[in-house]
């Protein structure tokens, strides 16, 4: 079944130099950009993002992270796609996600940990909406 995904690449990865790499891996899968753009996130959309960890210990550090430079945002489309790029991303924390996934290869730490991808169908819907009109 055909869905799409929201995908961010998140500040680092802009900053290293690394974004084309990235793409790529989701290019090579067969996934399919549908749309992309260069931003970066203003505060009250970020904690709109992340509107679920509202209250955590690690909230505030979180905005602060995704708001602190550029920003690439994609909406990813093929079959499975969320289930696809969730494997392609690995596990959140870098220093358990296997090599040859986005954070096994490209993640330092667990607070800068590259990339961002819509965990759910409901989650897509939502995040796709807020950052794309």
């Amino acid at each position: 079944m055909v869905e799409q995904s929201l995908v961010i690449l998140k500040p680092e990865v802009h900053r290293r130099g690394i974004s084309g790499r990235l793409i790529s891996r989701f290019e090579d899968r067969g996934i399919t950009i549908q749309q992309m753009k260069l931003i970066t996130i203003p505060r009250a959309t970020a904690e709109a993002h992340y509107s679920e960890h509202q209250g955590k210990p690690f909230f505030s550090g979180l905005v602060d992270y995704i708001t602190s430079g550029p920003v690439i945002i994609m909406i990813l489309e093929a079959d499975s796609v969320i289930s696809l790029v969730r494997t392609m991303v690995g596990a959140t924390n870098p220093a358990v996600a296997s090599p040859g996934t986005i954070r096994g290869d490209f993640a330092a730490t667990i607070a800068e940990n590259a990339i961002h991808a819509s965990d759910s169908p409901e989650s897509a819907s939502r995040e796709i909406a807020l950052f794309f009109s």
